[in-house]
């Protein structure tokens, strides 16, 4: 296909057969071509941290791919709140993608973290929907930015590995449009992926690869999606019913069947070739974007592995955590002298990217115990120790009896005539990967035993861990000193981590998911995975800190927590609201000064929370609406500045499908995490309010409620010679009785004034009424 091809032109010389064979691929990993019409193949990877290109094109399997540069995961990016850090790191991938011959790539995972237990969370952002969206979208701006298009997945409500190809993720709409959708919504309006990858699970019944609703109603008609639907691999089961809810591309292909069935479907008159000239047609737009790439050519890996590098250990710096971190123990005091122990098996061994399809074959790895003896001064002891076997990670009794251990012993050993002791703790790989989720938020108790120990010996423990998804803290976090969170960071994690312990990198990662206190106070505890095929999204809108500032319910570290090496002060916060929600232009404008009040240059993120206190629906104490992160040096100041429209103070109107925004008062705060609010402001709002939809099923109290609908209610009922209402209206106690009683189940009643014709009556004049919030609907 040259760059000056029409896909249009190109459509119209296609057989039936070729179009149906361009709608599921040629090989494993690669679309099908059409050699007559000189239509090439383009070639998809894995990647939503590092590239995952296999050697063949036919060839699956998760090891064995080609060298590639290994990033952070997405947990660790996540906590980055960055976007333009995760916009540089995109950019390096799709750079890798084009010296690999990759023409897309699958990714990001922008779903939530409904729950920790889900063993794919290491690939997803946050339990926040604006954080996921805001760094899915740079992600997408990033490697496309290079002539490479990304599949931006898993479309939707997939928050689960447990029988993830069979299970029904049951949820109302209004959540799924709060808290399932945004991020997704964001990403396809901003950054305009070139595909969209729908989940393996069934979405309140029906397959994600079938739902019209989603891929067509939604992603298409609402959000002006033109790029190509794509399947997960082996998530479609009815290939025609996929291709008429809106999917384009099946894979891997399933040739001979799949294909054969679309062509007898048309033929058939069970499907419409024009919804297949849809398909085909955008498909052969990616094949024609795939080839019409202005970037540079890169010749080989020897012209990106170092700054890759570079940026990866940048990256896994800027991702880091700090949880904890009483008298300074952080950073290390480096005065000759010092004996530094190193202490725990992953230290020579890290643990540094997730398992299953995303894993990356690095071109390098650091470990953590040579990066600090590098760059440990002259005359500073780095030690090491075991501590515990790399396959400590059944929780087991095995090494329990840690005097019995002559690891432990030596660890122990090593620890009581250091001056400080780094504990690198992980959850090994058995414990979390695609495929299957959590069983439980610990750590290996071999580990936590010999924290333990090292305590009792010396008072200096600083804790480093490595983890995907996040772990409880509570029995064992008492142990130590401090506490820095890495996530899976990526090949040059031992690199970074050396810069954040020696104070050559200043923490500046923030939590994008709660710690909680147990497994059983997180919001999906009694719904999670499901049982019989069906998972309930019982918690609805309350998932993540949603739920636990809503019920205050103690945590271990609140979303948004992180420490720094300095300290910065909150002041002169300003509010200013102009526009009206009925004329489209609301605006609410937040700003505030940052001072950075240490002695150290630093990050500070910054975090704008909206609650709305009196509603017609239960609603969140506060919800993430706006953060950005400031670099200061010290003394300095700098200004963090929000907007907010309609959209940002709406709820998802289950009875109008439509977002409402409801007059009144609206809480704002700014702070540093969603419990450390450091600055509170009060706006009131006026909107139209919002009204009852009226039918037969309507109750007694909406129609009162409704202006229109009490006074054609009233009328149809009448008065009395004295012109007091009659039956119904003139008995309250019934009024209360029966007042959430429908009027057509109200018209079987004696004495209420009407029957079934008048409101039949009142149903009809009331049928085609108009939407009270359309000229004030927020814009998608």
């Amino acid at each position: 296909m040259t760059p000056t091809s029409d896909a249009a032109r190109l459509l119209a010389q296609m057989t039936l057969e070729e179009k149906a064979s361009l709608c599921l691929g040629s090989t494993f990993w690669c679309t099908a071509p059409v050699p007559r019409l000189g239509i090439p193949a383009v070639m998809l990877a894995d990647g939503p941290h590092g590239l995952r290109r296999q050697p063949g094109t036919n060839q699956p399997g998760v090891s064995g791919s080609l060298p590639a540069t290994c990033f952070p995961t997405a947990s660790a990016l996540g906590s980055s709140w960055n976007p333009d850090l995760v916009r540089r790191v995109g950019a390096a991938i799709g750079t890798e993608a084009r010296a690999q011959g990759v023409s897309v790539v699958l990714g990001p995972g922008i779903n939530i973290k409904r729950s920790p237990l889900c063993g794919r969370n290491f690939e997803y952002y946050s339990e926040d929907p604006l954080l996921s969206g805001a760094l899915g979208a740079a992600f997408v701006a990033g490697v496309q930015s290079q002539g490479v298009g990304t599949a931006v997945k898993h479309f939707a409500v997939n928050n689960q590995e447990t029988d993830r190809l069979r299970v029904s993720a049951d949820v109302d709409e209004r959540t799924m449009r709060e808290i399932y959708l945004p991020a997704f919504e964001h990403v396809v309006t901003e950054a305009r992926p070139w595909a969209v990858m729908c989940a393996y699970n069934r979405v309140n019944g029906v397959h994600a690869s079938e739902h019209q609703w989603l891929l067509s109603d939604v992603l298409r008609d609402e959000w002006g999606f033109d790029g190509v639907v794509m399947s997960d691999w082996g998530a479609v089961h009815d290939r025609v019913a996929a291709l008429r809810a809106g999917l384009d591309l099946e894979m891997p292909p399933n040739i001979g069947i799949s294909d054969k069935a679309v062509v007898t479907a048309v033929h058939e008159g069970r499907l419409d070739e024009a919804v297949l000239d849809e398909a085909a047609l955008r498909l052969l737009r990616m094949v024609e974007r795939a080839s019409n790439t202005e970037v540079p050519e890169v010749a080989s890996a020897e012209a990106y592995e170092e700054a890759h590098h570079r940026l990866a250990r940048a990256a896994a710096a800027e991702c880091a955590v700090l949880l904890k971190n009483e008298d300074g123990v952080l950073p290390l005091d480096l005065t000759a002298g010092q004996t530094i122990a190193v202490i725990g098996a992953f230290a020579v061994a890290p643990r540094f990217q997730g398992a299953g399809s995303s894993r990356v074959n690095p071109t390098r790895v650091d470990s953590i115990l040579d990066e600090m003896r590098a760059a440990a001064p002259e005359g500073v002891d780095i030690a090491y120790a075991e501590g515990y076997p790399l396959d400590a990670g059944d929780h087991g009794e095995a090494l329990r009896d840690r005097h019995a251990s002559p690891l432990a012993s030596e660890a122990v050993a090593l620890a009581e005539r250091a001056s400080v002791v780094i504990a690198c703790l992980a959850l090994p790989p058995s414990d979390e990967s695609e495929g299957f989720d959590r069983r439980h938020l610990d750590l290996p108790g071999e580990q936590t035993d010999l924290l333990a120990e090292l305590a009792e010996v010396n008072p200096n423990v600083v804790v480093v861990l490595a983890n995907g998804g996040t772990v409880c803290v509570t029995s064992w976090e008492r142990h130590c000193k401090a506490v820095l969170e890495c996530w899976l960071s990526g090949q040059a994690a031992g690199g970074a981590l050396a810069d954040l312990l020696f104070g050559r990198a200043n923490p500046s990662g923030r939590l994008a998911e709660t710690v909680p206190v147990r497994l059983q106070d997180t919001p999906a505890y009694l719904n999670f995975p499901g049982e019989a095929g069906h998972v309930r999204y019982g918690e609805g809108v309350f998932v993540g800190y949603r739920a636990y500032d809503a019920t205050d319910r103690e945590v271990s570290y609140p979303f948004g927590h992180g420490l720094s090496y300095t300290t910065f002060a909150y002041t002169d916060l300003n509010v200013t609201v102009t526009g009206r929600p009925e004329d489209g232009d609301l605006l609410v404008a937040v700003s505030c000064t940052i001072r950075n009040t240490g002695d150290r240059a630093g990050h500070e993120v910054v975090q704008l929370y909206v609650g709305d206190p009196e509603a017609q629906v239960a609603r969140p104490v506060r919800e993430l609406k706006g953060f950005t992160k400031l670099h200061l040096q010290p003394g300095a100041s700098g200004t963090a500045t929000f907007q907010l429209g309609a959209r940002d103070l709406s709820y998802w109107s289950s009875a109008w499908r439509r977002w409402v925004l409801e007059g009144g008062q609206f809480d704002l705060a700014v702070g540093a995490s969603s419990r450390d609010l450091r600055l509170a402001a009060t706006i009131d709002i006026t909107a139209p309010a919002p009204l009852p939809r009226l039918d037969g099923m309507a109750t007694l109290n909406e129609w009162l409620a409704h202006p229109e609908g009490s006074r054609a209610l009233r009328e149809t009922i009448g008065t009395d010679a004295d012109g007091n209402p009659r039956g119904i209206l003139s008995d309250p106690e019934r009024c209360v009785v029966e007042g959430n009683f429908p009027l057509s189940t109200l018209a079987t009643f004696p004495g209420t004034g009407f029957d079934h014709n008048a409101v039949d009556e009142l149903t009809r004049r009331f049928a085609a009424q108009a939407d009270p919030w359309e000229s004030a609907r927020p814009a998608l």
